[in-house]
């Protein structure tokens, strides 16, 4: 019975919901986990006879195996979109997830560069390889533009728009969202298109691909981790940085300096306005931490 109901949440979270494959794999392996434990606790249960005392108890189980709150949450998520599914399509009357409690996360703040530490990196870089003139591009528009690391592996040259200076972006969910760009970024993608790329053999299939490798591909997300991992080192920078650092430090950045939530919301394509919300507490910090090192009445 299960596997039938899996089946229509599969087909409802791709033709209605139009979601990513990857996001509907993470669905789905979240209600199997659901569907294990009720198989092991109570065999008989079909999926719309699911009691809310069943569903609390498969999450203390899932927090007595250890199973961090964030994972928790994830999972918790999964099994509240299915009980929805069945109550859309009329298979339940009543909900027995919405009285199911997330596990209280601790908002942990990302780690922020500052504008001379990004500077630092940038200098780091050694322009007499090509890679290096790649690179430079990949920094500068990741800066500028506060990409996700599969929003800049994905960028294509047919996204661009120079004059006018923007980029289309293709986000979570495939949601495509235009985003201002600066002329430095603008100059160093040139600068790589014009001197570097122009000179790759490039596959049919990438050829509008912007980012390649010396081959000729796409580069991973681990190349691009493992590019910035290297320049902080060599920048001498003591701080747990990742490609979404320079998503953090763009954000950090606008909000410091006085833009509207609401277009920093936009412009990182965040969905809910609290996912934003999380850079007034970095720039709160900043303020409070200003004060302290300025301000001779601070106590």
């Amino acid at each position: 019975m299960w596997p039938t109901y899996l089946k229509g949440f599969k087909a409802y979270l791709q033709l209605e919901r139009s979601l990513s494959d990857h996001s509907v794999s993470a669905y789905l392996h979240d209600v199997a986990i659901l569907a294990r434990y009720i198989g092991d606790a109570h065999p008989s249960c079909k999926p719309e006879e699911v009691t809310t005392e069943q569903l609390q108890q498969c999450v203390h189980a899932l927090a007595a195996l250890g199973i961090a709150s964030t994972s928790q949450a994830r999972i918790i998520s999964g099994i509240k979109a299915f009980f929805r599914y069945l109550l859309t399509e009329e298979i339940i009357s009543r909900n027995p997830a919405d009285l199911l409690e997330t596990p209280k996360l601790a908002r942990k703040l990302p780690a922020v560069l500052s504008y001379e530490e990004i500077e630092r990196m940038l200098r780091a870089i050694d322009h007499s390889k090509a890679e290096g003139t790649r690179n430079r591009a990949i920094l500068e528009t990741m800066y500028s533009c506060g990409l996700r690391v599969s929003e800049v592996t994905g960028l294509k040259i047919s996204q661009l728009y120079p004059e006018p200076g923007f980029i289309r972006v293709t986000g979570k969910g495939d949601k495509e969202r235009l985003i201002p760009i600066g002329e430095a970024a603008l100059k160093q993608i040139a600068l790589y298109q014009h001197n570097i790329r122009c000179h790759l053999t490039i596959p049919a299939a990438f050829s509008d691909v912007l980012f390649l490798s010396q081959r000729g591909q796409p580069l991973s997300r681990v190349m691009i981790f493992y590019i910035i991992k290297d320049l902080a080192r060599r920048a001498q920078i003591d701080k747990n940085i990742s490609p979404h650092t320079f998503r953090h430090s763009f954000a950090t950045h606008l909000i410091e300096g006085g833009a509207d939530l609401r277009a920093v919301q936009q412009m990182l394509g965040h969905e809910s306005i609290t996912t934003t919300e999380i850079y007034t507490h970095i720039d709160r910090d900043y303020l409070r931490d200003t004060l302290q090192r300025f301000h001779p009445g601070y106590r």
